[in-house]
């Protein structure tokens, strides 16, 4: 048994085929254009808000170095204190 197919139903499948070809051809452009916005736009961007929040780690840390210091001091001087409340036993 033989399918004959006529020029119509031929013509049919040939322009179906050309409207997938279109399709792929426009997703092919789509991913073409998501990769350039994604390395010229948000790999850039992404860049700034971790230099930014490199900054503003730097800051924090200046900002925090004082109270730092005083800590430590706060503890050296009740270290004192428990050495002084010794010697005062001892001596007493």
């Amino acid at each position: 048994m033989v399918i004959r197919v006529t020029d119509s139903e031929k013509l049919d499948l040939m322009l179906s085929k050309l409207d997938k070809l279109d399709k792929l051809d426009k997703i092919e452009n789509d991913i073409i254009d998501i990769k350039l916005t994604l390395e010229n736009e948000i790999r850039v961007n992404i860049q700034r808000v971790a230099e930014g929040h490199l900054d503003l780690s730097r800051n924090l840390h200046n900002a925090m170095k004082p109270n730092n210091e005083i800590e430590m001091l706060a503890i050296k001087v009740r270290m004192l204190e428990t050495d002084i409340r010794k010697i005062k036993t001892k001596l007493a």
